[in-house]
């Protein structure tokens, strides 16, 4: 029978919603603890796909595509348009996303992962995406189809599900307004060598000021945990702990036991291939989040580091982090 790639409408959803449980339950397989399915998730995949395939209003362009052969549904495939974040210029315009909710049954024929990734690079691509970007779980068989594409890595997700009760490091306070300026330094460094690292991260011209700003509010919200390392006049770095988002997580998995670790910087990693002093203020800094989030009954934390920060990722598979999800880019 001939194959059919197509947009997936509302009479989809009850099959669309059986592929991807059985993608999500394939996550958990590889982590227990990070991958947890939620106890509705049938309910929420069917609310999302709603949402998704009906809504006129929404926050940003998405896609679903689905591959069909007699019938009958193989496999399935999200895509959207990423928002540029404020403080990097985005010069490229929004660049397109191709999710990692996204599965091909196992008898599904030859060459339905390919025509699906076919499928969602031609709608980005009419969207108006000339930078594509893919995000997968490490390991799994869609690396090998995005790879073939032209993919190339450009972001590590690393995570670790045995945070412990160290504690809190010594030396390491919570963030207060005063270092708001020392952090907006330290964050302008550490923009600098995400540039050096890859155009991507091109740096908007008022970067600092939309920095600060976000800091200043970050530091009245409640469900996260700001600290700093060093004096307020000389601050070596900082690290926020905050709740996992939607992004990174389809929405058959559970989140609340899991934090995100982004905005995370030291001088000790300003050379991108080398760590400086071991790494114990940086190490600091991490077993300080890890220390937050453990305190909050969290029991993973992912870390947000780019793919070609070698110190950074030496210091986080040092401290037992292993890459659990990658974004890829296509230029």
């Amino acid at each position: 029978m001939t194959q059919t790639i197509r947009p997936a409408t509302p009479d989809d959803m009850p099959r669309m919603v059986e592929l991807l449980m059985l993608d999500a339950q394939e996550r958990h397989t590889k982590d227990a603890i990070l991958w947890k399915v939620a106890d509705e998730a049938p309910k929420q995949i069917e609310k999302e796909l709603a949402f998704a395939l009906t809504a006129e209003q929404q926050p940003c362009q998405q896609f679903w595509h689905v591959a069909s052969v007699g019938g009958q549904i193989t496999g399935v495939i999200h895509a959207m348009m990423l928002p540029v974040p404020p403080i990097y210029a985005g010069s490229f315009g929004e660049p397109g996303l191709i999710l990692p909710d996204s599965f091909v049954a196992a008898d599904a024929p030859s060459g339905t992962l390919e025509g699906l990734l076919a499928a969602a690079e031609d709608a980005l691509h009419e969207a108006g995406a000339k930078i594509k970007l893919a995000s997968f779980v490490a390991g799994e068989v869609w690396q090998t189809a995005f790879e073939a594409s032209g993919y190339e890595p450009l972001t590590l997700y690393l995570s670790r599900s045995d945070l412990g009760d160290r504690g809190m490091p010594a030396g390491v306070r919570s963030a207060a307004e005063d270092d708001v300026p020392g952090i907006v330094a330290r964050s302008a460094e550490n923009r600098q060598v995400l540039f050096d690292i890859d155009p991507f991260w091109e740096i908007h011209p008022e970067a600092d000021a939309r920095f600060s700003a976000w800091m200043t509010r970050s530091l009245t919200l409640r469900d996260r945990d700001m600290m700093v390392l060093g004096p307020t006049e000389d601050l070596k770095g900082y690290i926020i702990a905050q709740p996992a988002s939607r992004l990174h997580f389809p929405p058959a998995q559970d989140i609340t036991g899991t934090g995100v670790i982004d905005d995370y910087y030291h001088s000790e990693l300003a050379n991108p291939a080398v760590l400086d002093q071991r790494g114990e203020g940086a190490g600091a800094l991490l077993r300080a989040a890890e220390a937050a989030f453990a305190n909050r009954g969290m029991g993973a934390a992912f870390v947000v580091c780019p793919a070609g920060w070698a110190s950074k990722i030496e210091l986080l598979e040092s401290a037992g982090y292993e890459t659990a999800l990658v974004w890829s880019v296509k230029r």
